[in-house]
């Protein structure tokens, strides 16, 4: 009896042992099997390592960016476009791992729970993916670019849908170079510089010391600053890059005085100048969406005042992300939410991805917000020209990121206040100069194509 029992035992704990073997490999697979079937040994997918089956990416108008005919990979008919979406379609071979082919790879085989990916070997389709990006726009900012290297987006701060995202350098990638890996003007060439990069931003840095002065002096408005062309404090100098003589609050901001600005800074002190950059989302890690950003970070010295007056004109150890400042520009135009930028439109046939909506990275109390506004459209208006922008009627900053031995960046971040086009548009050209140069001028093409294409 003795025995029978033992017997017994066992044959239920070897049962149970297979029900609860049998339940991990379910979980696993429904957790897992995505992953599963979209890795590099699935034949059905890759071929020599990279994508040849798989989903259709369209643009936002329908326009195919990436499609799979005769067990290969075809990309826009056009080499220019296919350079300007290159980082935001990305590569077959998964070298841009914040590519739409990388990042969205379980989609695009078209994998279901229930078939795996059955259709994708019945039919060598998958899943399809509609961006937010509008490929004509991007081909306009790639070439508005020019020869410099950098990034540049758009997006619409009412909805959080990225409508453009460029960065340089770039390839084309049905005529891969023989020297991509070695030749130095391709360095850099699979990190996507709009949600990947980090830069000095130089004067654009200024809106958020001008939010911190907003908040944390009350009579800021009525405050008059001197300026000669250099800003002497306890420890050194900071250099203007004009002579404005006397100026206020919005003539400083108008004129980016880093004098002023510097004299605010030291007066604000590093803690509140931090915990303002940190309410907008500085030294946090900031998602659009799926997509990781790199973390823009501001560490002001708070034992020397020099250092602290260039760190709150964006200079010294301030860096910035451009997707993360163009939530910034968005929450300034939408009353103070900021939306995560979104490349996503719609997966498969079925539409728009239920329950795909805004989410906020940054915000600003409203009431800032509103004053920002009056500020940053005072910059164009009074300052940089509505000529410049011309029927746009734009709120904006530039910004010249001094670089240590090299020419300087140049930087834009604005957006339009037409209730038809609620957009914002970030702008960095690589050691191009003044921002009122290079940068302002892209920032203008682009926005004047959704101007009319909106």
């Amino acid at each position: 009896m003795r025995i029978t029992s033992r017997r017994a035992a066992i044959v239920y704990a070897l049962i149970l042992a297979f029900i609860a073997g049998v339940g991990f490999f379910v979980a696993s697979l429904m957790l897992n099997g995505a992953e599963w079937a979209s890795n590099k040994a699935n034949r059905h997918i890759y071929s020599g390592g990279t994508i040849v089956n798989a989903g259709t990416i369209y643009d936002r108008n329908g326009v195919s960016l990436a499609k799979s005919s005769d067990n290969e990979r075809v990309f826009a008919e056009n080499s220019t476009m296919r350079k300007s979406v290159l980082h935001v379609v990305g590569d077959t071979a998964g070298r841009i791992s914040t590519g739409t082919h990388y990042l969205y790879r379980d989609v695009l085989s078209g994998y279901s729970r229930i078939e795996g990916i059955y259709n994708l070997k019945q039919t060598g389709v998958g899943t399809d993916i509609k961006l937010n990006i509008d490929s004509e726009a991007n081909k306009i900012a790639y070439n508005a670019l020019g020869e410099f290297d950098g990034a540049v987006a758009v997006y619409n701060y009412k909805t959080g849908q990225l409508l453009c995202s460029v960065s340089k350098p770039a390839y084309d990638i049905e005529n891969i170079p023989d020297d991509l890996l070695t030749n130095e003007k391709y360095d850099g060439v699979f990190l996507d510089k709009v949600i990947s990069g980090i830069y000095t931003p130089g004067s654009i840095m200024k809106i958020v010391t001008a939010a911190c002065a907003i908040e944390n002096i009350p009579d800021i408005y009525t405050r008059t600053f001197e300026c000669d062309g250099e800003y002497e404090t306890a420890d050194g100098k900071v250099i203007c890059n004009g002579v404005h003589g006397k100026v206020d609050f919005q003539k400083a901001m108008n004129e980016s005085c880093n004098c002023a600005f510097a004299e605010i800074s030291i007066e604000l002190g590093a803690a509140k100048l931090k915990a303002t950059a940190q309410s907008m989302g500085f030294d946090s890690q900031l998602y659009a969406k799926e997509i990781r950003l790199t973390k823009s970070r501001f560490s002001p010295s708070s034992e020397s005042e020099s250092e602290l007056g260039w760190a709150g004109i964006g200079q010294s150890t301030t860096y910035v992300n451009p997707a993360h400042f163009l939530a910034i520009m968005g929450a300034i135009a939408n009353g103070g939410e900021g939306y995560a930028p979104d490349r996503i439109n719609a997966l498969g046939t079925i539409g728009k991805i239920v329950g795909r909506v805004p989410e906020s990275v940054v915000s600003i109390k409203p009431e800032t917000a509103a004053k920002l506004q009056v500020l940053l459209r005072s910059n164009v208006a009074d300052k940089y020209g509505d000529w410049k922008f011309k029927g746009l009627e734009m709120c904006g900053k530039t910004g010249t990121a001094q670089i240590d031995g090299e020419k300087s960046h140049s930087w834009f971040a604005g957006y339009s206040q037409r209730a038809d086009l609620p957009l914002a548009v970030i702008c960095v050209a690589e050691h191009g100069g003044y921002g009122s140069g290079v940068a302002s001028t892209v920032a203008n093409k682009v926005m004047q194509y959704f101007s009319e294409n909106l």
